[in-house]
């Protein structure tokens, strides 16, 4: 996020450079919600879907600072590399040798990396390597001899990094044979991939099976973010686990966007008029006038922010919200038509009648007030993905050894 970014006009700074003026949130939270990070490699070099996100600049500057420096990382914080076989999980083969990846792993200087996996992504208690399919069957094969081959790589380049094997699987049974045989390989640290889309309990059924053939590997879960749980995966061998949800939801998920101790709530969603698809055709097909609905936007916002200091009564900016969305999306909301949305007033009245980011101690709520529960533009996005990344880590706090958290 930009520290400099002006709210009120909704401008960056002239003299504002992004990779210099940024901050990570390790950098603007009043504690750190994360103990490391994870890096991937389609991410930074591109797969078979194309390039990465990495701007080539961007990518020439992390292979010459490494992931410590180009994040501004502190000394204690662990950095995990990955493949990211999501980005490839349409190939019959990941598109990376093994020494590929782990001159990657070396140019960046992880601390950590994974070896080259192929996600299965298919779940099926009862199947057995008889009656699973053969693609099934084949990637996992796949996934642990390019583990094989890594951790051997790793080994005779006598290189630093600790080797973590990736785990892939379709039933308990099928994870825990990948573990077994991981170990085998001299692995002591293991990912379990490919278990995004499973159910919380299918994936503790996968962990307590593992926990009975596992001796000492200490697990990592791969994209797993389940805070009543993390408990239990603790005790079964989790030591560490990676996410990008509790960011993800403050732009990503439509209700529950900014994140409390005890729960969510809604960000009050103000579009901007010459940002905004739906109200752009609206305006050029005349049935709003622009002038209109800039004034709307702009008294929408003035009263938000009069409200949070105390000059303005809640009614007044309840029935301006509930006029500016009717402007915006009054025809969505038709009850009689099929799948008609609901307004958003009451949830935004709940909202602003408990004022979260008053009491709120994330380091950002305090400096930026109601602008950080606007849903509207990038800098306030990110800030409430920031400030949903401190109320994660706060609440996996009281666990006895809880699982440290990176993030990708």
């Amino acid at each position: 996020m930009s520290p400099t970014y002006d709210f009120h006009n909704e401008e960056y700074s002239p003299y504002r450079v992004r990779q210099r003026d940024d901050k990570y949130a390790h950098e603007v939270l009043a504690e750190r919600p994360y103990h490391g990070m994870l890096v991937s490699k389609a991410i930074v070099d591109g797969s078979v879907r194309g390039s990465g996100k990495y701007t080539m600049p961007q990518r020439e500057r992390l292979y010459r600072l490494g992931v410590q420096k180009y994040f501004r990382l502190p000394d204690n914080f662990t950095t995990l590399g990955d493949c990211g076989a999501f980005n490839y999980i349409d190939e019959v083969d990941p598109p990376y040798s093994v020494p590929e990846v782990v001159d990657f792993y070396e140019s960046c200087g992880f601390q950590e990396g994974v070896s080259v996996d192929h996600v299965i992504f298919h779940y099926d208690p009862d199947a057995t390597e008889l009656t699973v399919p053969a693609k099934w069957s084949k990637r996992r094969e796949i996934t642990l001899q390019y583990a094989s081959d890594f951790f051997d790589e790793v080994k005779n380049r006598g290189n630093p990094i600790v080797p973590m094997g990736a785990a892939q699987g379709w039933s308990p049974a099928s994870y825990a044979d990948s573990v077994r045989r991981l170990e085998e390989m001299g692995y002591r640290r293991i990912a379990l991939g490919g278990m995004v889309p499973l159910r919380t309990q299918e994936i503790l059924d996968c962990l307590y099976e593992v926990d009975k053939v596992r001796e000492n590997a200490e697990l990592h879960l791969l994209g797993i973010t389940r805070v009543g749980t993390i408990e239990e995966f603790a005790t079964l061998g989790v030591t560490s686990f990676d996410s990008t949800s509790p960011f993800r939801q403050s732009f990503m998920d439509d209700k529950n966007n900014y994140h409390t101790a005890d729960g969510a709530h809604m960000a009050i969603r103000i579009p901007q008029v010459d940002g905004n698809p739906a109200l752009k055709r609206k305006i050029l097909a005349g049935e709003v006038s622009q002038t209109d609905a800039k004034r709307l936007e702009r008294e929408t916002l003035r009263l938000l922010r009069a409200y949070d200091e105390g000059d303005a009564p809640l009614e007044k900016v309840l029935e301006t919200l509930r006029e500016y969305e009717q402007l915006v999306e009054g025809d969505k909301m038709d009850p009689n038509k099929k799948n008609a949305k609901k307004p958003r007033i009451s949830k935004y009245e709940v909202l602003l009648q408990e004022k979260p980011w008053k009491t709120c101690n994330c380091g950002l709520c305090s400096k930026l007030g109601i602008e950080i529960a606007i849903f509207r533009g990038t800098e306030r996005n990110k800030s409430r993905g920031f400030h949903n990344l401190a109320i994660f880590a706060a609440k996996i706090q009281h666990v006895g050894r809880a699982p440290s958290q990176e993030n990708q």
